[in-house]
């Protein structure tokens, strides 16, 4: 099962009655479902979250979200080195947050260290419609 198709339900209202871990875009991290919810005073906008997990150095592709995904970031633990489009790689440690306007390019994701998991809350705004949350970038 992959990450286009566990967010994409989630985005489309499908219930999972329990946590179903995925493998995103790289290596040895898993996504999972947290929350997905219309927001009722915006119509047509949906709130969606999914927990990254990394295993000891694992990073995800280079990929892009759905062009109308505000995304906000949390570090649960860990630590993440983060870039998005062409701003300056930073390390994001467990309580620090970065966010990722429309259509931008999450060019680096991955846990800083090579010897500790790190898992990271992203919380995603996006149009209800919209599919596939995640595409790699080739």
């Amino acid at each position: 099962m992959n990450i286009r198709f566990v967010v994409g339900a989630v985005a489309a209202g499908i219930t999972l009655s329990t946590a179903i871990p995925a493998t995103a875009h790289g290596t040895a991290e898993t996504v999972t479902p947290n929350f997905q919810h219309a927001i009722p005073n915006i119509p047509g906008k949906s709130l969606t979250a999914v927990v990254v997990d990394y295993a000891p150095a694992a990073a995800s592709r280079a990929h892009e979200h759905a062009k109308s995904a505000f995304i906000y970031a949390y570090v649960v633990s860990g630590a993440i080195e983060s870039q998005v489009d062409d701003g300056p790689k930073r390390v994001y440690h467990a309580g620090e947050s970065f966010y990722e306007e429309p259509g931008a390019v999450h060019r680096v994701s991955r846990n800083a260290s090579k010897t500790r998991p790190a898992k990271l809350l992203a919380v995603f705004v996006v149009d209800s419609n919209d599919k596939a949350l995640t595409t790699p970038i080739e």
